[in-house]
């Protein structure tokens, strides 16, 4: 039996649909997440997990 507790939220890494550009983010951002490239919104906080307006490109343990 595991008793450890596990997060409810992952670092997930995206990419941005208009220029390429790969980032780290954290799905429960609390805050909008624009690209470091580009600028354009790539997720914006909900409350809970973020709406992530892009492709996931993996998800990080």
């Amino acid at each position: 039996m595991n008793l450890r507790p596990h997060p409810k939220s992952r670092f997930l890494m995206i990419k941005c649909s208009d220029c390429g550009n790969e980032q780290v983010m954290f799905g429960s951002a609390s805050s909008k997440i624009k690209c470091l490239v580009c600028g354009k919104t790539v997720a914006e906080p909900s409350g809970g997990k973020s709406i992530i307006k892009t492709k996931i490109v993996t998800v990080l343990e």
